[in-house]
């Protein structure tokens, strides 16, 4: 496998990630829209944040000569069965959403870590890129948290 084909695959992970991303923000959107409006916000504008994302990793698969994927990686399916399977325990109430969503929001950070950590070379602007990306779910990562442990302390 050649070096852009390595660092294709790499940020491919990382498209893959962020439909996970959309995938379940939109699902947690649709869940808080009948609990609480200003989770329903949060969740769109970081499903947004995903698509951003995608748009900026597929520019940069094409210019590498990569395809880019329209999947969503395994961890995310199981995420997503994950969030499916606790609803039917505990219902769509607002502390398991958030609980679902830090979930995820773990995977994410999981997955850049590993994309830095990777062995295919990348040039500055590509580690720049995924450190921006990384830094900012970092920042979602956080708020999610906040708002679970402020609804836990409820």
């Amino acid at each position: 496998m050649t070096n852009n084909e390595n660092l294709t695959e790499t940020l491919n992970d990382l498209v893959r990630i962020n439909n996970d991303r959309v995938t379940g923000y939109d699902k947690a959107a649709d869940q808080a829209r009948d609990i609480d409006i200003d989770l329903q916000a949060i969740f769109s504008k970081m499903s947004s944040e995903s698509r951003s994302y995608i748009n900026e990793l597929d520019e940069k698969i094409i210019s590498l000569g990569g395809q880019p994927s329209p999947d969503s990686t395994f961890a995310g399916k199981i995420y997503r069965t994950w969030m499916d399977v606790k609803n039917t325990f505990t219902g769509s109430d607002r502390t398991a959403i958030l609980a679902s969503c830090e979930f995820g929001e773990d995977a994410a950070q999981k997955a850049y870590n590993e994309a830095l950590e990777t062995d295919a070379e990348m040039d500055a602007t590509t580690r720049q890129l995924i450190m921006e990306q990384k830094n900012s779910l970092k920042t979602s990562h956080d708020i999610i948290k906040k708002y679970r442990d402020l609804n836990k302390a409820l």
